[in-house]
């Protein structure tokens, strides 16, 4: 459990990103993709916060954002106390040691035409000047500390499995010492067998090097076996943010309740008795999200004001903030009784 007096590491603030549409002869920008769409949330000093949504979310881009791989639209992000959203490139580089990714496709965030040596030394010829023989130790004790043999250091990426070469592409985010890093569906492309054997790595290297992770994914299991708290998104939006227990067994918002009950159950007397909530209909672009709530067109639980005026994202309980109108003026206890 996290101590009550930890410190945010990382905050962000009504984040959003908004990448234009141009159309017609002029190429006009007519519209604007609404990736990010006002998102807030802390991470705490030393927590692993799952960010877990279905496809086209916004969870990659949310997780791009924050580290400014993008200019963002709008809002504010602080990393150790440091506003960086409107810092240009050029200001941000000092400071990139401190937040490095894991990208999703090992496969394409490796370079081919590089040795894993030099994948891994890369961020050190960048940002240190550490003498030849120095970095070369270092290397070394990085392939050490994600289980890769020395020995391979002079071959190239397409000579490992995926999950050594993820093993490589984390030794390469480690290089610089971060103290947040962002892991974007790291195992997603990634044998079953192997998962595991990469989460247990990221949460070894966790306790020994102090590391606060944002944890992307659309595997709810493993953010369950993985994650400190968990923030559900949908369209752009965090609809529901709780500490990992008390969203898998009590779910308040009706998209999180569908989410939990798309997970599969081993036991096969259990999973009969499963209530599966099917949503209807697609998921809106978020080029032209609905009016109102965006997960009013699909919301089994769907009310007037639904449509209408967009939820407050507000704490409910202590620890656990929502955005959904039966929980603004009835209170959470009324609230359940409405949706029952």
């Amino acid at each position: 459990m996290l101590d009550d007096t930890a410190k945010p590491l990382v905050q962000v603030r009504d984040l959003q990103m908004h990448f234009p549409i141009y159309s017609g002869l002029l190429r006009r920008q007519t519209g604007a993709v609404k990736a990010v769409d006002g998102v807030t949330f802390d991470v705490i000093e030393g927590e692993t916060l799952g960010l877990v949504g279905e496809s086209g979310c916004g969870k990659s881009t949310c997780g791009r954002a924050i580290l400014r791989l993008y200019d963002i639209t709008g809002g504010t992000i602080s990393i150790n106390g440091t506003e960086i959203g409107a810092m240009s490139q050029g200001d941000l580089r000092p400071l990139r040691p401190a937040m490095q990714m894991v990208f999703q496709d090992p496969q394409a965030s490796l370079n081919p035409r590089m040795t894993v040596e030099a994948i891994i030394r890369e961020p050190l010829d960048e940002h240190t000047k550490l003498s030849t023989d120095e970095k070369e130790a270092k290397v070394g004790e990085l392939m050490d500390a994600v289980g890769l043999n020395r020995r391979f250091a002079k071959r190239y990426p397409h000579a490992f499995s995926g999950g050594q070469r993820q093993r490589i592409g984390i030794a390469r985010a480690l290089a610089l010492n971060p103290k947040f890093i962002v892991c974007d569906e790291p195992i997603a492309a990634l044998d079953v067998s192997i998962q595991a054997q990469v989460v247990n790595l990221l949460e070894d290297l966790q306790e020994k090097f102090g590391l606060t992770y944002l944890f992307i994914s659309h595997d709810l299991s493993m953010v369950r076996h993985i994650a400190t708290r968990v923030a559900v998104m949908y369209l752009g939006k965090v609809v529901e943010l709780a500490p990992r227990e008390a969203l898998y067994a009590d779910p308040l918002h009706p998209y999180t309740k569908a989410l939990l009950s798309a997970v599969p159950e081993p036991d096969p007397s259990l999973a009969q008795t499963r209530e599966r909530i099917i949503l209807q209909g697609d998921v809106p672009s978020p080029a032209n999200p609905p009016t109102g709530c965006n997960f009013c067109t699909r919301c089994p639980a769907v009310m007037d004001v639904c449509s209408k005026i967009e939820p407050t994202y507000q704490e409910v309980q202590p620890g656990r903030f929502v955005a959904c109108h039966h929980y603004e003026t009835t209170g959470t206890a009324d609230a359940t009784a409405g949706q029952a």
